[in-house]
């Protein structure tokens, strides 16, 4: 399953399909869709239900906007954090959340911490809510999988940020013990942010019970590769699947 934060699925179309035709994302959660239900439903439902997908949607026009995509069902859909940390509390022990929060668990989920105090992402209230849900038993999969590797999501389109690497872990995948412990891969697809007309976030990739690709990460391809390691590194067109 993935989580993306496409920064507005209307300019991310031409991007975002070709995309799910690659890497075949069974479970795909989309952050700043920037569009109404309806509109949502207007503009993919069909290029959506032709590749398998159920959706669920929670948007709100020029703002904001969730959308989960699943070849396997979607039941039960709840929208909003306050109903999340209901379930959390009182429901089933398998859960895995991929949300529109933008935060930076830590500082070293940022690559210049004093660049960012008292900005948005990482300031004190921000952490605390975070840290509210892990409480409830959710674990930050990518951190656990790479703890001490320098592992970006996000890179602010000016100033060549994104060349540079010098970006921010904002986007995260948080799962219950039972769903972590079936994760096998946990990567950021970097390949997704490059190019023309990319947001400015990459996917995140989580593997359950099996990697297609392999235990690979967690970044791909890594930024500090040299040109023809990077190619190496890059995937398949098309991921195997069962």
């Amino acid at each position: 399953m993935a989580t993306w934060n496409v920064n507005s699925v209307k300019q991310r179309v031409p991007r975002l399909l070709p995309w799910l035709d690659q890497r075949r994302p069974d479970v795909l959660c989309l952050q700043e869709t920037k569009l109404t239900d309806a509109a949502f439903t207007e503009l993919l439902g069909e290029e959506l239900g032709r590749r398998g997908y159920a959706v669920a949607q929670h948007g709100e026009g020029q703002w904001n906007g969730v959308a989960i995509l699943s070849k396997v069902g979607l039941d039960d859909v709840v929208p909003g954090l306050a109903a999340l940390r209901d379930q959390l509390a009182t429901g089933p022990d398998e859960a895995i959340v991929c949300g529109d929060m933008n935060i930076a668990p830590t500082d070293a989920d940022v690559f210049d911490p004093e660049a960012y105090v008292g900005q948005t992402h990482v300031t004190p209230p921000e952490r605390a809510a975070l840290a509210e849900l892990q409480k409830l038993g959710l674990r930050d999969v990518v951190r656990e999988r790479w703890p001490a590797e320098r592992v970006f999501t996000y890179w602010d389109y000016r100033a060549g940020m994104f060349h540079r690497d010098l970006g921010m872990r904002i986007d995260l995948v948080l799962a219950s013990a039972p769903v972590a412990g079936r994760v096998r891969a946990a990567w950021v697809d970097r390949q997704a942010r490059k190019g023309s007309g990319p947001s400015d976030h990459a996917p995140v990739i989580v593997d359950l019970d099996e990697a297609p690709d392999g235990d690979i990460g967690p970044v791909v391809p890594p930024p500090s590769a040299p040109a023809a390691k990077r190619g190496a590194a890059r995937l398949p067109q098309s991921r195997s699947r069962p």
